[in-house]
């Protein structure tokens, strides 16, 4: 298939469309988890307020905090016990011992997507079609930081809000993986392709797979929620629908698992 072409070489269609409000931040997020917690405290972006541990978990992050505390001030740990921790947290959380009160990140857009895409003549971004599920979402986050996507975009309205569970499924990618958050995914895509890049939807029903449409330069990969797919309008806007080869052993793999399969082909 051939690239699209460059956009500094296409005809603008006039203004940036405005961006719509963004949903208010929460006031104070707790992220827990030894990963999503020392990624956070990385994080320069991330406005950090409390750091809870247990002695045990203190123990066993001591040189990861000395480490820390020679790039930028991070929150003096207290010594608490478990179930403090737990009181702060949802029920069940397996939090290791360690949780961190944070700000909510500065919303990614777009523009800072073309920022990071800028001379680069291969890229992916995700784009998701209400996948609702904080742990399938943060899984994708883990596989797009792993294979080297440029972003991971959302429907604002039918997507999980930036939540402890997010950030643990995510692993640490959270602070390292732009997460878009659109408020019209079909206009999303458009300006999508105004970058640049080709959209292609994953459709178990796709004529071609992945490996034979034999994409390159810049892909914008569009995964729908299981059971329902791609919405219409979704899969209209796509340059082209693919699938990943599979057995009929069973319907159809978690969308998370899907993505990760896409992007090593991608990238391979």
């Amino acid at each position: 298939m051939p690239r699209r072409p460059d956009p500094s070489s296409r005809r603008p269609d006039g203004p940036r469309r405005p961006q719509a409000p963004r949903r208010p931040p929460v006031p104070g997020l707790w992220l827990f988890g030894t990963h999503a917690v020392l990624a956070a405290l990385a994080n320069p972006e991330r406005r950090h307020h409390r750091l809870l541990a247990t002695a045990d978990a203190l123990r066993g992050l001591e040189a990861d905090l000395r480490r820390l505390r020679t790039e930028h001030p991070i929150p003096e740990p207290e010594s608490v016990a478990r179930e403090d921790i737990d009181r702060q947290l949802p029920p069940g959380a397996v939090h290791q011992g360690v949780a961190l009160l944070v700000d909510p990140l500065a919303p990614a857009t777009l523009e800072d997507v073309a920022r990071r895409a800028e001379g680069r003549e291969a890229g992916a971004i995700l784009v998701l079609d209400q996948v609702t599920d904080p742990h399938n979402v943060g899984a994708i986050l883990r596989s797009a930081a792993a294979f080297g996507a440029l972003a991971v975009v959302v429907q604002d309205r039918h997507s999980p809000e930036e939540t402890g569970t997010l950030a643990k499924a995510a692993s640490g990618a959270l602070e390292r993986m732009p997460l878009v958050r659109e408020p019209n995914l079909a206009r999303a895509i458009e300006d999508l392709k105004r970058m640049g890049f080709w959209v292609a939807g994953l459709a178990a029903d796709a004529p071609v797979t992945l490996a034979e449409a034999k994409l390159s330069g810049r892909v914008a990969l569009v995964l729908g929620s299981e059971g329902e797919g791609l919405r219409r309008l979704t899969r209209d806007s796509c340059d082209l629908l693919v699938r990943l080869p599979q057995t009929t052993a069973v319907e159809s793999l978690n969308v998370s698992n899907a993505a990760a399969v896409a992007l090593y082909e991608l990238a391979r």
